[in-house]
């Protein structure tokens, strides 16, 4: 029987079969919970910095996700990732696929080959994620850090990598089977697909083909009869055979009328075709030189390259002598000059400018003057001293604590600041930084000091730093960072001086690059006086008519001292009696207005084709915008709110929103967020706040968690107070010693602000009109249309002196709508107050005597 007969394919059991209702079932649901882990993951991937403080508020209705299946996704992105083996969660969801193809039949992985290859990545990737992250973020997950910080205090660095690399290659040496015997196998087979196959296509040498003997004949042939004139189209060839000829040109000559006629004399040579490939002897060259004469036909479809030119010998023309070299030639060099093309816009704008001068927006108030540095206090001789017995007692207490636990210190450098002293050691070769910084709790306790802080590594530095705070500290008074030269020749558009760092250096910031400020700390750790470092700091370097500020002080007495220049560094509402606001329902509307202004200020830079607000100013300055059209030059407005957690607590998500948005968007209009709070907390300071509040201040906390929460890392909880400060721009993180201004100072400079002339009113912002307001005004009671429940209402919310609206609900049992209706029938007619946020309202009527006589009076 022949062995090539064709046989029947065999069918499988399965291809036939139906699958059951429930296999379908199940493996569709495995397949559907793959997609929503990987979905899942890859949205907390992208989000997990804001939701972190959401872990645990499932139930919460009011706190809102990233997440795109909302809590849920939050949920399992922190039990898989952040708990578990990071962005190893990925392969989970890929097991969930493989499981719902298997249960559907779907032969698409081998399945027990692929497990097997998953369950070695899960374990070893989140070690490769936590060694390559060293801890930071998410992508090794709880399981990597523990078993990679484990590895390296074991085996060290270089051997957790060691184990890694030599994991990893050994998997693929077992899986792609990479033998030496194997590798040379398959790099002989691709030699021999490649190379042997063009070797193969080259033809030999010793082959003559018919091209190149028609070239030999034609080449002997001009050899015996020389022409002394040769017509291109005398040479005929076979079609698919014309050898090619190159034409060596001449320089042409110069007629009498300036142009060069084409004559050349050409050489025919005999070109030998690429099929040639006998490298034994040069072709001999049969050249004869014949001057041609080539003038172009009309182009006209032709059939043959000889037919495209009229080739006939030239004949010789009179050539052009050129004149003498040495006669002289006038030669004049003219610059054209540059012309600036203007629209008439422009135009009317330069002669504003020749006529009346730059716009000056300091013309309002043209006798203000800049606050002196005299009225700040002069705490005398500020300069730091050294103490050497306290600097080499501290450096031998460290050398033996660290000789103690076989550390050893190749080098220790102190460098003294005003509050702490920075011990930079360089460990000698072999000793890992993790076993420096577990030994933070035994370095203080040998020092006997408060505040102990290693940074390891420094910042772009090979050294670990000791940071222990000085016995003997130097206060750093507001004077001297104000009348430093640092400050003064500043060129920042918003310069806030915090204070000096520990090199003794004033440290500045541009608010408006930050471009927003959260600052949190404890109780009287010198948050306070942090904000007035930085409003001072800005009166002594901005105009009014450059500067606004809008103050949020619930506490009512931080920020009283600034009422004294209300008109002239003050906003407010205009129905507003006091600039500074300290009631929330007040400070609900400041901030929508502040909204308002922002989306104002973004219609008229898109009308003057402005990114932000240096360029708008400078275009009006200009005289560039008219002010008919609605243009006017634009302050910088600074929002300071110096309890932020208070503001969270009474009105919530209506002063969260606000402050998000302008937070997002009002960076490049020059409206820019000055923060405080003393409660660090997740509830207070979200993950929206956060997002979009890049600089952060943070004063000394009482734990490491309250760190976490305002700079992402500890340390806050290891400061000493006083002033005593960590800023963090995004980038690094520096200590600070912030300035002290006092009480009496701050006094002063705003009573020498407030002497002086100043506008007619403070800055007035948009009016805003909240809808409650604007419905209970515009709503009016009518007896006769009162609801048949609003007597049964009115006595519930009088009883129980609750004004609540889903306790009607409740009560009466009653949709959310008409009960609704009922509170506003309630309100209208005076028995409840107006609508209070998150609280109950205000029940004005106090018993139920006073209500039936105010119910007998509405039936009359």
């Amino acid at each position: 029987m022949d062995k090539k007969t064709q046989k029947k394919p065999t069918e499988s059991p399965d291809k036939g079969r139906i699958l059951s209702k429930p296999r379908i079932f199940f493996g569709l649901t495995f397949i559907l919970l793959s997609a929503v882990l990987a979905f899942s993951f890859i949205s907390y991937l992208m989000n997990w910095k804001a939701d972190q403080s959401q872990a645990g508020t499932m139930l919460d209705k009011t706190i809102q996700s990233s997440n795109i299946f909302g809590k849920v996704g939050d949920w399992l992105g922190n039990i898989f990732i952040f708990e578990s083996i990071g962005i190893a969660s990925f392969i989970i969801a890929f097991l969930f696929l493989v499981v719902g193809t298997m249960i559907l039949k779907k032969k698409i992985f081998k399945p027990w080959k692929t497990i097997g290859h998953s369950l070695f990545f899960i374990c070893w990737l989140p070690i490769f994620m936590g060694a390559l992250t060293k801890g930071q973020g998410v992508l090794g997950g709880v399981y990597g850090y523990q078993i990679m910080d484990y590895l390296n205090s074991i085996i060290g660095t270089v051997g957790l990598w060691t184990v890694l690399a030599a994991s990893i290659l050994l998997y693929f040496i077992l899986e792609f089977n990479l033998r030496p015997s194997s590798i040379k196998a398959k790099l002989s087979k691709i030699n021999e697909n490649t190379i042997g196959k063009v070797k193969s296509m080259i033809p030999d040498s010793e082959e003559d083909f018919e091209a190149d003997e028609e070239l030999k004949e034609e080449a002997d042939q001009s050899e015996e009869e020389p022409a002394p004139n040769v017509r291109v189209s005398e040479i005929n060839s076979p079609a698919g055979n014309n050898p090619i000829n190159k034409i060596k040109e001449q320089p042409a000559a110069i007629t009498t009328n300036g142009f060069s006629e084409i004559s050349t004399s050409a050489e025919i040579d005999t070109i030998v075709t690429p099929n040639h490939t006998s490298f034994d002897a040069e072709p001999k060259e049969v050249t004869q030189p014949v001057s041609l004469n080539l003038s172009t036909k009309p182009v006209v479809p032709v059939s043959t390259p000889e037919e495209a030119f009229d080739i006939r010998p030239s004949v010789p023309s009179p050539a052009v002598t050129p004149p003498p070299a040495h006669e002289n030639i006038k030669f004049n060099i003219e610059v054209a000059p540059v012309i600036d093309i203007l629209d008439d816009s422009d135009r009317k704008s330069q002669e504003l400018v020749e006529k009346h001068g730059l716009y000056d927006h300091k013309l309002d108030l043209p006798n203000f003057h800049m606050p002196p540095v005299d009225l700040l206090r002069d705490y005398g001789n500020e300069e730091i001293a050294i103490n050497k017995e306290e600097l080499e007692e501290n450096k031998n207490k460290i050398v033996g604590l660290l000789k103690n636990f076989n550390v050893g210190i190749a080098e220790i450098k102190a460098t003294i600041g005003p509050t702490v002293t920075l011990y930079e050691i360089v460990p000698e070769a072999g000793i890992r930084v993790a076993a420096i910084k577990k030994l933070q709790d035994d370095i203080a306790l040998n020092l006997s000091a408060l505040g102990i802080r290693i940074i390891a590594p420094m910042p772009g530095k090979g050294t670990i730093g000791i940071e222990v705070p000085r016995k003997n500290p130097t206060m750093v008074s507001m004077r001297s960072v104000i009348a430093s030269q640092k400050f003064q020749n500043t060129d920042m558009d918003l310069p806030v001086v915090f204070g000096k760092t520990i090199s003794n250096e004033v440290f500045m910031a541009d608010l408006s690059k930050m471009p927003h400020l959260l600052m949190a700390g404890a109780t009287g750790q010198g948050k306070s006086v942090g904000i007035n470092a930085i409003l001072t700091s800005l009166l002594y370097k901005k105009h009014p008519s450059e500067l606004k500020f809008v103050m949020v002080d619930p506490k009512k007495v931080e920020l009283s001292l600034y009422s004294k220049i209300e008109r002239h560094y003050l906003a407010k509402l205009p129905d507003a009696e006091e600039a500074i606001i300290t009631d929330t329902n007040k400070v609900i509307n400041t901030l929508n207005s502040l909204c308002i202004e922002m989306d104002t200020r973004y219609d008229l830079l898109k009308n003057a084709f402005c990114k932000n607000l240096k360029e708008y100013n400078k275009k009006f300055t200009e005289r560039k915008l008219n002010p008919e059209n609605g243009h006017r030059y634009l302050p910088y407005i600074v929002l300071v709110v110096d309890e932020f957690a208070d503001l969270i607590m009474t009105a919530g998500k209506e002063v969260e929103l606000p402050i998000a948005r302008l937070a997002q968007l009002a960076r490049a209009v020059g409206i820019h967020l000055i923060v405080a709070t003393q409660r660090p907390s997740v509830n207070v300071i979200t993950g929206m706040i956060k997002a979009n509040f890049p600089a952060r201040a943070a004063f000394r906390v009482i734990s490491s968690v309250d760190s976490r929460t305002i700079l992402d890392s500890p340390g806050a909880d290891q400061l000493i107070g006083k002033g005593d400060m960590l800023y963090f721009n995004g980038n690094e993180i520096l200590r600070l010693q912030c300035a002290f201004v006092d009480t009496p100072e701050v006094e002063r400079i705003a009573e020498f602000i407030g002497e002086q002339k100043g506008y007619a009113s403070a800055f007035l912002l948009p009016e805003y009109v909240s809808e409650d307001s604007s419905s209970s005004s515009a709503g009016t009671f009518d007896p006769n249309e009162k609801d048949a429940l609003f007597e049964d209402a009115a006595r519930i919310i009088v009883s129980t002196q609750q004004g609540s609206t889903s306790m009607l609900q409740r009560q009466l049992k009653l949709g959310y709508n008409r009960a609704g209706r009922i509170m506003d029938q309630l309100e209208a007619s005076g028995i409840v107050g107006g609508f209070n946020g998150a609280k109950a309202r205000e029940v004005i009527i106090s018993d139920l005597h006073s209500l039936e006589q105010f119910l007998e009076d509405l039936r009359s």
